[in-house]
């Protein structure tokens, strides 16, 4: 099963972008990234549509960040990539009319949405500059 890395990648190009001296363009931040630059648009769209960045077009053009990274937290970046699960596992639905996994099922979704929603308290209280304080 692929891991969703959308916001490892989101904050790894929010930190670049706030020391950067000038824009970013898509294709700098596809080759940081090892990925397509039409991920990197779609996924700096995500963020210019909350408010976090902007983009500039035509020569010198690229992204910048627009938000002071003290005002931004993790939960604010998950939740501009539109809000997937933290969690990859599934539950399994092959067999509807089991009572094992029907149980199963229950006490697995019960424990990953408290683990789900711990989490996302603790992202809440994480600010970039948090991140950006491990990198100076």
């Amino acid at each position: 099963m692929r891991k969703d890395s959308r916001l490892s990648r989101a904050l790894h190009v929010l930190i670049h972008l706030s020391v950067a001296d000038k824009p970013v363009t898509s294709d700098k931040m596809a080759a940081m990234l090892l990925t397509n630059p039409v991920v990197a648009r779609r996924t700096m769209a995500l963020l210019r549509d909350q408010g976090y960045v902007r983009s500039i077009k035509g020569h010198n053009g690229g992204w910048s960040l627009i938000k002071p990274l003290n005002e931004i937290t993790l939960l604010d970046i998950h939740k501009a990539l539109g809000e997937s699960s933290v969690f990859t596992i599934g539950l399994t639905d092959e067999h509807d009319d089991c009572i094992i996994e029907h149980s199963v099922n229950t006490a697995l979704k019960d424990a990953m949405n408290e683990a789900e929603s711990i989490l996302l308290a603790r992202f809440g209280e994480v600010t970039l500059s948090s991140l950006m304080d491990i990198y100076r």
